[in-house]
């Protein structure tokens, strides 16, 4: 792996109070934040320092070769103002989509940092929906006697019933469909993220897209364990990245490798490469480290390392789907502590948001369809190798479920406990070996197989 080009800015700063912000959790600094922004620029870039205090801002966009320093006790609140957010053209769930920009944003800049003590917080409670199952009567009866509306047992926040009447008798939730990531960093070149806190986002928490020479290290990531599209940290089509001692504590995937969706994604030929993640803890996630689903541009050299995964629905996560196509491969997993897992200690699905097994098609097709041909739709994932992994309490040790067509290729797996209810089951896969790998279930058989070629224990 090449080395990650470091961040250096010039050693100028100034404080966000010079430019007339207030502090005071009240007062809109939006223009505070963009005429110190425009002040750094004309001096060739430096360090804007964010005292102790509150400040409320609409969206703040990054210019070259400045570090956004937010000092211990200061929080940068971003307004829930929807008209405050102008619409831009991004990438979201893998495709070019529209949506409200960023409340930290960046687009096609470089030598750029956010560092300090401080922290940030979206304010997603006012853009996302909500679903009931998910919150005790309590909560839920606290959460929807505010402005919005319920249906179908979903709460949408401040959606009004009257400002779409005639168009499909609708009610307006823009809001929620187009809800930004909280830091939205595009095609950008050297880039550090270093011990602030990211908090409740309106949709992703960080989506670095594209971006080269990336560093986040020390920093915590959270949202709301009910917050849908929770993710935190998404790191799409990057190249030459380390993540390093960080915590997550989300609503939905915590550490997330992507890459485009279908054909655009294919188009792009940017797969998520060269990345480095090493002693970070996820305290809440659907999945611990994830691949997927949408990495049609593939993904490779990816290492991960001497992390815990306490308390995630799953601990390592990889899934995807016909027509994504993409190919994964030489993924590195060392040291890994798993405990308290809801659900799979270790899962690989070809079938996300499908029918589970068999020849199918898709969601639709029934159990006598042909298996399809190999096309550049068919994702590949090979040459996974997996070692000194501990799993303490899952409900499942291992599920692989490849496609017929295209299996899982090349898994190794050594020096690995896992406790969980259930074993090991695994389909449609080949050349998988396992080299003092135990599994202590309390339910069923210890390893299930079903169309696996050379299925090897050590």
């Amino acid at each position: 792996m090449p080395a990650v080009a470091t961040v250096n800015i010039p050693a100028y700063s100034v404080s966000l109070a010079d430019f007339g912000a207030k502090g005071d959790g009240g007062s809109l600094c939006t223009e505070a934040f963009a005429a110190a922004m425009k002040a750094l620029d004309e001096k060739g870039g430096g360090h804007l320092i964010v005292p102790s205090g509150i400040w409320l801002t609409g969206p703040i966009q990054f210019v070259s070769n400045v570090d956004l320093h937010v000092e211990q006790g200061a929080l940068v609140l971003f307004t829930t103002d929807y008209d405050a957010y102008p619409e831009v053209t991004t990438i979201y769930e893998g495709n070019t989509s529209t949506r409200k920009m960023a409340p930290l944003y960046a687009y096609e800049v470089n030598n750029i940092a956010i560092t300090g003590s401080g922290s940030f917080d979206g304010q997603g409670q006012a853009w996302r929906p909500s679903k009931k199952g998910k919150f005790t009567s309590s909560q839920w009866s606290t959460l929807t006697s505010g402005s919005g509306i319920e249906l179908n047992n979903v709460w949408y926040p401040n959606a009004k019933e009257d400002d779409l009447k005639g168009v499909e008798d609708k009610p307006d939730m823009r809001r929620v469909t187009n809800r930004p990531v909280l830091l939205d960093f595009i095609r950008c070149k050297r880039v550090l993220l270093k011990d602030a806190t990211f908090s409740n986002s309106p949709a992703w928490n960080i989506h670095p897209l594209m971006c080269e020479d990336l560093i986040i290290d020390n920093v915590t990531i959270r949202n709301p364990w009910s917050a849908q599209n929770g993710d935190g940290l998404d790191l799409e089509s990057c190249n030459r990245v380390l993540i390093l001692n960080s915590t997550f504590d989300v609503g939905d995937d915590a550490i997330c490798i992507k890459s485009g969706k279908d054909k655009e994604g294919r188009d792009w030929k940017r797969p998520c490469q060269n990345v480095i993640i090493d002693g970070c803890t996820v305290l809440h996630g659907h999945g611990g480290f994830v691949i997927g689903s949408e990495m049609s541009s593939g993904a490779n050299n990816i290492y991960v390392h001497n992390c815990l995964f306490n308390g995630t629905d799953t601990g390592l996560r990889m899934k995807s789907t016909r027509g994504r196509g993409g190919v994964i491969e030489n993924i590195y997993i060392d040291q890994i502590n798993m405990v308290a897992i809801s659900g799979d200690a270790f899962t690989f699905d070809l079938y996300y948001a499908n029918k589970p097994v068999g020849g199918k098609a898709d969601k639709d097709s029934s159990a006598e369809d042909a298996v399809p041909p190999v096309t550049e739709e068919t994702p590949c994932f090979r040459n996974l190798y997996i070692s000194n992994v501990i799993c303490q309490g899952a409900k499942r040790a291992i599920w692989f479920n490849g496609l017929p067509e295209m299996p899982l290729e090349n898994l190794q797996m050594r020096n690995s406990l896992f406790v969980a209810d259930k074993g090991c089951e695994m389909h449609y896969a080949k050349d998988i070996t396992f080299e003092n790998v135990t599994i202590q279930n309390s339910k069923g058989e210890r390893v299930i197989t079903a169309d696996v070629t050379n299925f090897v224990e050590k």
